[in-house]
């Protein structure tokens, strides 16, 4: 199997350009022993390692089932159309592949065909889309929603249009022979290899321990790709949420029933109706707090109190109206069961004396969500890892902290896995220069998006743009672009202004370009050669202490003796950092400049462990070498 990756193997013999890599040899080879010895894996490999390759050559030649999980739909996507299909091919593979995605990538018949019977409750613009995903829908074979070319995926129609496990009937359903998710059940459980991603993995693991809905096969072999952001979503996944959209979904399923199933009872009308009006008055007075902060202080507030009273009170009312519904429509049965358990959870968030979970909530102008975490998941994934036996390997170019791999496996509770920590295959030391500027503002210094672009704009410009400007903060990220804006002919792309897709492609065009944004772009963003040339960050990237769920974590690492700054709030910026710096080099004929607006990387004892964390670039903090690095063929 290491012969695949040497420069005469079949991967060189099929890709053209293919460059044979030892640390790619070596994480194959560990991947390969993980799997024969059934094993659990963690590696880091850093950027240029060739990772992907280097576990799907070994997935295939497994000849075992296998489940790939990556960190987005669109990682997923590229994996399942493009990289697979380059391993399948080299290795002569004859496996069956399939992808598998949520409920809610799929249409719904059941909905699609209450609502075209309800139509008039839409307006007139969803209603010619529910026209357009009607005529879709007879053409479609797979019902996959990203796959309808005449409605984009961000329409609201699709919520509308797709189930969610509480929503879904299952077999009760007249559609459930023709249903999309079924048929994509079934191709997953007949295939070798199935694609996922993380969201989709832990909400069926949490959707199995209710024996209901899974839309999962079991498998020899689990490979997690981006696995840094497992240990965040498991904590959100093996949680529980209360939002609006779904109180404000289950009235509109009483009201769509009453209007096509069940017309001789009026109280469907009116205990939908009370349900919305509570909702809403409910998020009318949780928008006088703060936009997200402690579920327990709020539920405090006499304002508050009087609304959520009045919630169970139109709750009460739905489930004793749904009492006397039962047996005559599938639906409102349906309807029935989560009524009760929205009830039970509300309760629930309500008893906030609970130790060892994060209360927090989080509202804006069109919906409130209400949410309780739990502050470690690592008893529960490693229970997870005993009940399912078999290989798990998990895989990122970010999981070290300071060269170490403690607090990725702490966080999942895996005691008993391998590790590995390969470097980069690129040369750093010639490829790039790491600048901290002198003279910059302090971080929370006032005006200093102006004195960074006074400091900045003359790097960009020499640079002829070509240059992300990645930021901690959406007010940090609008004081620049305005800033920029004003002051430069070079075209200024901020996020935002269109989809992230757009966004990239007009950078990518454009040539020249500054691209300014937030965190969508610190990660899973590929651009290669000298289009992109420069990465700014505008300071390192700490979470607010005022984050509800690290603000838990820290007090529950200070209650158990720890250190909160750094085995909680330090860790998780360093990860994010080497995220960010990792959008530079993405080949190895790459070249540039990362500029890090935050004297506390050197001025600070803690600066040492981002560096260490860091590749090995040349430091200056002198803009003009920069500025000669980036103008120049050779290095410093």
């Amino acid at each position: 199997m290491i012969d695949d990756f040497s420069e005469n193997g079949l991967l060189a013999k099929a890709i053209d350009g293919f460059v044979a890599r030892e640390p790619q040899r070596n994480m194959a080879s560990k991947v390969s022993e993980s799997i024969n010895k059934q094993q659990s894996l963690v590696v880091e490999a850093g950027t240029g390692t060739g990772k992907t390759f280097a576990y799907l050559v070994p997935a295939l030649r497994s000849d075992k089932k296998v489940i790939l999980s990556t960190g987005s739909k669109n990682l997923q996507d590229q994996l399942f159309s493009k990289d697979l299909p380059i391993i399948k091919k080299a290795l002569n593979y004859t496996g069956k592949i399939s992808l598998l995605k949520g409920r809610s990538n799929y249409l719904c018949l059941e909905r699609l065909y209450n609502q075209y019977a309800a139509a008039g409750d839409l307006d007139k613009d969803l209603r010619v889309d529910l026209v357009r995903v009607k005529n879709w829908s007879i053409k479609t074979k797979d019902g996959d929603i990203s796959k309808c070319i005449t409605v984009t995926e961000e329409n609201p129609i699709w919520p509308v249009l797709t189930s969610t496990n509480e929503s879904c009937l299952g077999s009760d359903c007249e559609h459930y022979n023709d249903c999309y998710v079924v048929k994509a059940r079934k191709r997953a459980l007949n295939a070798d290899i199935v694609v996922v991603n993380h969201h989709l993995f832990l909400a069926d693991v949490v959707v199995k321990d209710t024996g209901f809905g899974e839309l999962i096969p079991k498998a020899d072999v689990m490979i997690f790709d981006e696995a840094h952001q497992l240990p965040d979503l498991a904590c959100h996944y093996f949680g529980q949420q209360l939002t609006s959209r779904q109180l404000l979904e289950l009235a509109k399923e009483i009201t769509l029933s009453y209007r096509t199933e069940v017309k001789d009872m009026s109280q469907l009308q009116q205990c939908a109706d009370k349900l919305q009006k509570s909702v809403q008055d409910l998020r009318i007075a949780i928008n006088q707090q703060p936009p997200k902060g402690n579920l327990r202080v709020l539920f405090k507030q006499q304002a508050i109190k009087k609304e959520l009273s009045y919630l169970f009170d139109a709750l009460d009312f739905c489930r004793e109206v749904l009492m006397l519904a039962i047996g005559r429509s599938t639906a409102l049965d349906n309807c029935f069961e989560r009524v009760n358990q929205y009830i039970s959870l509300l309760k629930k968030l309500s008893e906030t004396y609970v130790t060892g979970f994060s209360y927090w909530y989080e509202c804006t102008y069109n919906y409130f969500v209400f949410a309780i975490t739990p502050l470690s998941v690592a008893d529960k994934f490693s229970e997870l890892l005993a009940q399912r036996k078999g290989s798990w390997i998990f895989t990122s170019a970010t999981l070290s902290v300071d060269n170490k791999l403690d607090y990725f496996t702490k966080r999942l509770g895996l005691t008993n896995a391998e590790s590995l920590i390969l470097e980069s295959p690129f040369d750093y030391l010639n490829q790039t220069v790491m600048c901290v500027p002198r003279y910059i503002p302090s971080p929370n210094e006032q005006g200093n998006a102006e004195k960074l672009v006074d400091i900045l704009l003359p790097v960009i410009e020499a640079n002829n743009g070509r240059c992300f400007f990645l930021c901690t903060s959406y007010a940090m990220m609008n004081a620049l672009a305005k800033q920029f804006k004003e002051l430069t002919k070079l075209p200024v792309l901020v996020q935002g202004e269109t989809s992230k897709v757009k966004l990239l492609e007009q950078f990518i065009h454009s040539g020249n370009a500054l691209l300014i944004a937030t965190s969508s772009f610190w990660e899973g963003i590929d651009v290669r050669g000298d289009t992109l040339s420069c990465v700014i960050i505008d300071k390192l990237p700490f979470t607010s202490p005022d984050d509800p769920l690290i603000k838990a974590r820290m007090e529950d690492c200070q209650m158990q003796g720890g250190d909160a700054f750094n085995d909680v709030q330090l860790p998780e910026a360093v990860i994010t950092l080497k995220q960010g710096v990792g959008r530079l080099i993405r080949h190895h004929n790459d070249r540039g400049a990362i500029i890090i607006c935050d004297n506390r990387l050197v001025m600070r004892p803690y600066g040492a462990t981002f560096i260490n964390s860091l590749p090995p670039s040349p430091r200056t903090r002198d803009v003009n070498k920069v500025i000669n690095f980036l103008l120049s063929k050779t290095n410093l």
